[in-house]
């Protein structure tokens, strides 16, 4: 059924202002076949961050042993940092994108970046080369990063958005297992002898974007990002379309209050606003989003992205069979955010964000002390590391999801990119390159001393989400960060 349109403008005095009830009526829609499709067709992005994670660490024996390029382990690390590094400048750039020129345009770009740059990782003959296309792969996927998860949070439902996202983040762990089940094939020398293995593993993504780009031509584009882009008619018409869809399948939107929101018409936000929104107005809630990404973004890439080199150097298992203790680390890692996620709604935000980061730094410092005194065979290890992960996958999600609720619609895609850019930066360009050359030592000491660094940053991040976290449970995205642009009674 249509209800009256309230997203009109209007002018008193000297500014025009939109007065809209979108937002409210997006909340109060019932999870359905709509929303699922946005997932799927979005989400997806994790998917294919956790393929090209896991194949650049199960194809390192191979790049080793490659007569081509003859990587050393610094070389894996430094490659993989390449990547991590292109991530950071890519979603710097795409994420103000996003936020100036629209959601739905810029995830086509992101997503046709990364498919070229990935299947042209394949065709590498050095270490410039490789490390020059793995750079534009992580552009690729870290400007996807600010597109899909501020386009996705915008159309939830704000009771469902923290099992939601995290969710979606945890599918990262089937893009990891899909690249550890096809590099146990792909490295078979048996099947792909020679270079050709090593190769054939970045085109899983590549066929994997190609198919995703389709999926996506019928996503719509934001509404809220329309509303705050002067575009109130277009935004009404595609909530419209989506409320008609439930109509037809008999579904009734909850009976939630629907509130209106009074908007000053503007068509992009400066950037002078957007760094004052960040570090002076909302400069806890930065504090608090800046903790979380670095602390995950160590403890996370420091370990995944050497997972294999841990495995080949101190377990001495064969390059071509790392992907079997892949699988069970990528179920952990999967299982965490679906079985944990629900509570980041019920018991709440902060309490689920620090216990989750506590946990998995007090749990990595046993699993280390343990392996520095080897006490762990190959397949304890896993063990250890599925359980410490499934903690871990939680907490990394609900950084995510913690630094793209936390900001003004305006400014969410550029908060999600500098914070992912920041917390990467800070955390996961130096983590591979400082653990490949821990293991370099053949020392397990050293690599010990890099897991007590890990731990402390998760530590320290709990405490921080603890005293000064939000609580964003179950509460509208304008309720948790009123826009910029939304105008009070008084005003």
């Amino acid at each position: 059924m249509s209800r009256p349109a309230l997203d009109t403008v209007t002018s008193p005095s000297a500014a025009d202002i939109i007065e809209t009830d979108l937002p409210s009526r997006l909340d109060r829609l019932p999870w359905g076949r709509f929303h699922t499709l946005i997932v799927a067709a979005l989400g997806v992005t994790w998917l294919l961050d956790g393929l090209e994670v896991t194949l650049a660490g199960a194809v390192a024996g191979a790049l080793k042993a490659s007569p081509v390029l003859r990587f050393s382990n610094a070389d894996i690390g430094f490659a993989s940092s390449a990547y991590i590094a292109g991530a950071v400048l890519g979603a710097l750039g795409f994420g103000w994108l996003t936020d100036r020129l629209g959601r739905r345009k810029l995830f086509f770009i992101t997503l046709s970046l990364y498919l070229a740059a990935t299947a042209a990782t394949s065709l590498s003959w050095n270490l410039a080369s490789f490390a020059l296309f793995r750079f534009l792969t992580g552009a690729g996927i870290g400007g996807e990063y600010a597109a899909i998860n501020s386009t996705i949070q915008e159309f939830t439902p704000a009771r469902v958005r923290g099992w939601t996202d995290l969710g979606i983040n945890g599918t990262f762990w089937v893009g990891a297992a899909l690249g550890a089940g096809g590099s146990l094939v792909l490295l078979d020398p048996r099947l792909f002898p020679g270079d050709l293995g090593w190769r054939a593993c970045f085109f899983i993504g590549a066929a994997l974007a190609f198919v995703i780009v389709f999926m996506r031509m019928w996503v719509p584009e934001s509404p809220r990002w329309l509303l705050t882009h002067n575009q109130p008619h277009t935004a009404r018409e595609i909530v419209e379309a989506i409320e008609a869809r439930f109509h037809r399948a008999g579904r009734a939107p909850t009976a939630e209050a629907v509130r209106t929101l009074r908007l000053a018409k503007r068509t992009h936000t400066p950037l002078r606003e957007v760094f004052h929104a960040l570090f002076v107005l909302h400069r806890r809630r930065s504090l608090v989003g800046l903790s979380l990404m670095t602390a995950q973004a160590f403890f996370y890439n420091a370990i995944f992205f050497t997972y294999a080199l841990v495995l080949t150097e101190f377990y001495h298992v064969p390059g071509a069979h790392v992907g079997w203790y892949l699988l069970p680390f990528a179920l952990g890692n999967f299982l965490g955010p679906l079985v944990l996620g629900r509570a980041f709604d019920t018991l709440g935000r902060r309490t689920m964000i620090a216990f989750t980061y506590a946990i998995s730094g007090v749990l990595l410092i046993g699993s280390g002390y343990l392996f520095e005194r080897q006490w762990l065979d190959v397949v304890q290890q896993t063990a250890a590391w599925m359980v410490i992960f499934f903690f871990a996958s939680a907490a990394a999600s609900s950084a995510y999801l913690t630094v793209s609720e936390s900001f003004p619609l305006e400014i969410r895609a550029l908060a999600i990119a500098i914070f992912y850019a920041l917390g990467t930066g800070i955390g996961g360009v130096a983590g591979p390159a400082l653990f490949g050359y821990l293991i370099d030592t053949h020392e397990r000491s050293a690599v010990f001393e890099g897991y007590l660094v890990g731990s402390g940053l998760m530590l320290a991040a709990a405490l921080v989400a603890a005293i000064w976290g939000v609580d964003a449970e179950r509460k509208s995205l304008e309720h948790v960060a009123l826009p910029l642009s939304a105008l009070r009674d008084e005003e």
